[in-house]
Formats: C-alpha cells, structure tokens, sequence
C-alpha cells in the first residue's frame, strides 16, 4: 500500500479512536447527569404541587430568601456565580467547578419554588451538569481541552435533560459560550451526552410538557402560491420577532438593574432578598391572583394563566408577559436561585399570544415563536432556538422558526442573561462590542464611554 493510500486509513483511524474514546468518558457522566436532572424535576414538581395545596407558604418567601442568602454564604459562595463560572472556566480551559454547586444549586431552587419565586429550571440543570461533568473530569484526570469538553458535554446533557430537547441542548451548549460563533470540536461529547442524558430521564419515567400549535388555516392568494408561504404572516411574524428581541432585552436589562439598585440600597446582603420576597408577595395581593409564582407550567387554579394556556385564544391577559418579567427579574435579582429559561418561555409564549391579537395572526403559532424567540434574543442562542422550536412544535414552521428567533437575536443587542459570553462577531459593528470582550465587560466599556461622553457635553454647556 503506498503512502497516500495509507493517509485516508490512519485519518478514518483517528476518527473512529475519538469515538470511542469520548462515547466511553461521556457516557457514565450523561447517565448520572441525567439520574439527577430526573430527581430534580421530580423533586421540583412535588414543591410546586405541595405549594399549589399550601398557598400559604409564598408568605414565608422572605425567609426563604434569607437561608439561601446563608447557605451560599456558608457552604456554597464560589457557586454563586452560578452559569457564568461555568462559562468562565470553559474559555479560560480549567476545570474549577465546585463539586457542591450541583447539590446546592438544587436545593436552593427548589426551596425558591416551594415558596413561590417566580424562576426556571434550566440554570439549575445546566449547573448540576457542569458540576457532575467537572468531577468526572478530575476522576479521569483531564486538564485543558479535555476538560473544556467534557463540561461543555455537561451542560448539553443538563439542559437536553430538563427540557427533553437533546439535540437543542448540544447546539445550545457550543453556541451560548460566545456570541457569533460555534464552538464546533465539542459537536460529538454534547451529542452524545444530550442524547444519553434524555434516555436516562425517560427511563426514570420523568415526564416533560407536551406543546402543540392549533391548526389555522392560511391566506391563499397567487403570490402566495408562487413563493410556496404566506408573504402576509411572514411580515406579521417578522414585526412581533422585533418585539420578542425587546422583551429579552428589557428582561436581562432588569435582572442586572435590580441587583445594582438592591447593591446600593441595602448594606446587608441578607436584607435583599427579604425585601424581593415582601414585594412579590405584594404584587400579588395586589393582583389577586397566583399565576405570576413559579414556573407557570401547571395551573394553580381553573383559568390560571399558564404556558400551555397562552396557545389558545383567550389564554393569557394581555399585561401577562410583563408581569411574569416583573416578577422573576425580582425573584432572580434579588438572590433567590433558580433558571431564567422557563419564565422567558411564559413570557415569550404570553406575549405572542397577545400580539397574535393585535395582528390578527394564529395565536398558537405566535405563541410557539414568542416561546423559542424569547429565549433566543437573552441567551443570544438563535441556531439552538430554532432548533427547539422543530423539537417541540414540529417541523412545519421550521423557517419562520428560525426568522422569529434571528429577528429576536438581533433586536434583543448586545445584552443577554449570561454575563460571561464572549463576543466574536459583534450584531453590528461597534468598537465596545469587539475584541471577544465579555457582555459584561463591554456593558461597562460602554457605560464609561457614555460617562465621558456626559461630562464632555456639560464642559461644552459651561463654555457657552
């Protein structure tokens, strides 16, 4: 056999050594990850249930927020950063994920829920598989690359794992670390630990939600028939997919606003949360009714406004979606714990629902692209979203799918929910938003632009 012959065999070789050589560490990782997003949701639905049958705990959430203030202050404060340390330590290649962040983080979010903060689940998820992953990675021994796939696996498996969505959380896991690219060399640890992952849920005969758009009946005219889709309802989803973007926008803005204020308005940190706690209990005395608490997937009540509820007509108030952001940026921001995905689907979802009211458009479809495009503008994941949109509803609508969510990812800025993302590709050109800066970094830079930019124009003024 000549030389060149030899190259494609030692090639396909290689390959078939990676395969195995990652299917066999992923493996054991995706099933435990898996083992414990299983308990989690399980856990998570009796808290809320008991909940549900106990109204009268939402009136000890201050105290709640005040023993997850001290158990992170205890045995959990470098897990505090919750997602974002994970983001950290992949791009920097370490691997320093504390072991208890899984333990803590589920225990803290479900002690949010049981007491009626308005949260998700996902950040819970992807934690406790980042934690897990880095374990197993110190088990075997892996340092730098290894190390940075593996936890990138980990967080695939979590977040497939909790939605049921695999083949969403390995995209998701290699397009959430840095905004305008791909991080492509990861593609089979994160399938696989997604797939695995979402097998091991379904064999502990833990469920997840079933979503489903109402057929419509679409406009038929001959432009239409020449194109092969509605031109009508692809302008009305392009306009409300802007709308989607300024929803994320305005929700990351408010998480890291109200943490801000709290900062300054409080010399105690255990008093932030009591104060979180006392106002959503009076927003919703105020409102009177529970809808807004918890993850909004099960009704509390008959005509409780939910996420399955916002796909009908009539399902959701037309003030819903603010008040769902309300809110979990006031559970969130406040240092209760818990993920921001779920609430972002409920408002997504509520807030298509009223926008298909005012376009006269299918509530269900716009409810279904309110749900991914949410997500993807403050996570600025759009491929992942799109993805979801095709796992949940189906392949259908598959372009309009991704045409809400890059619509949202560009509306929603240069903003999201995780700090730590990188920028490689800026949405525009700006010189704040360059130089792979992080989101919070760049917010910063821009802050003391615009700080500089005041205090010139007053010099300006007192010349004059």
């Amino acid at each position: 056999m000549t030389e060149n012959n030899s190259i494609p065999l030692k090639e396909h070789f290689a390959i078939f050594k990676h395969l195995v050589r990652w299917t066999v560490l992923v493996v054991p990782i995706a099933i435990v990850i898996g083992s414990v997003v299983a308990f989690f949701l399980w856990l998570l639905s009796a808290a809320i249930h008991f909940r549900f049958s106990h109204p009268w705990l939402l009136y000890l959430l201050p105290v709640a927020g005040v023993l997850i203030h001290f158990i992170y202050q205890s045995v959990g404060k470098s897990s505090e950063k919750g997602n974002n340390l994970i983001t950290e330590q992949i791009h920097e290649e370490g691997g320093g994920v504390p072991k208890q962040m899984a333990p803590v983080i589920l225990g803290t979010t479900i002690i949010t829920h049981l007491f009626g903060g308005s949260a998700g689940r996902e950040g819970t998820a992807v934690q406790i598989g980042g934690s897990i992953a880095a374990m197993f990675g110190g088990w075997f021994k892996l340092k730098g690359k290894d190390m940075r796939m593996v936890l990138i696996a980990g967080i695939a498996a979590g977040f497939g794992a909790v939605f049921g969505t695999p083949l969403t959380g390995a995209v998701f896991a290699m397009e959430v670390l840095t905004i305008g690219r791909i991080q492509y060399d990861a593609l089979l640890p994160a399938l696989i630990a997604a797939v695995v992952a979402d097998i091991t849920v379904g064999a502990w005969h833990v469920t997840h939600t079933q979503y489903h758009i109402p057929a419509f009946t679409h406009a038929t005219n001959a432009l239409n028939s020449y194109l092969h889709f509605d031109i009508l309802l692809l302008g009305k989803v392009i306009v409300a997919s802007a709308a989607f973007g300024l929803a994320s926008y305005l929700f990351a803005g408010m998480v890291n606003e109200i943490k801000n204020v709290c900062l300054k308005l409080f010399k105690y940190k255990w008093m932030i949360p009591v104060f979180g706690g006392l106002v959503i209990i009076g927003l919703t005395l105020l409102i009177g009714k529970p809808d807004y608490l918890s993850l909004g997937v099960d009704a509390e009540h008959p005509g409780a406004v939910t996420i399955p509820s916002a796909f009908n007509a009539g399902g959701a108030d037309t003030w819903s979606w603010l008040w769902k952001t309300v809110y979990t940026t006031l559970t969130l921001g406040t240092g209760f714990k818990g993920g921001e995905v779920t609430p972002l689907f409920y408002i997504g979802a509520t807030l298509g629902n009223t926008l298909a009211g005012l376009l006269n458009a299918p509530v269900g479809l716009f409810a279904a692209l309110g749900f991914i495009a949410v997500f993807a503008g403050a996570t600025n994941t759009p491929l992942a979203c799109t993805f979801m949109g095709v796992e949940l509803f189906g392949g259908e609508y598959a372009l309009l799918f991704a045409v809400a969510c890059f619509t949202a990812y560009f509306f929603s800025g240069h903003s999201g929910i995780y700090s730590s993302q990188r920028i490689a590709v800026p949405k525009i050109f700006d010189p704040d938003y360059s130089d792979e800066a992080t989101l919070a970094d760049a917010l910063k830079r821009r802050g003391y632009m615009h700080q500089k930019l005041r205090k010139y124009r007053l010099l300006l003024k007192k010349k004059k």
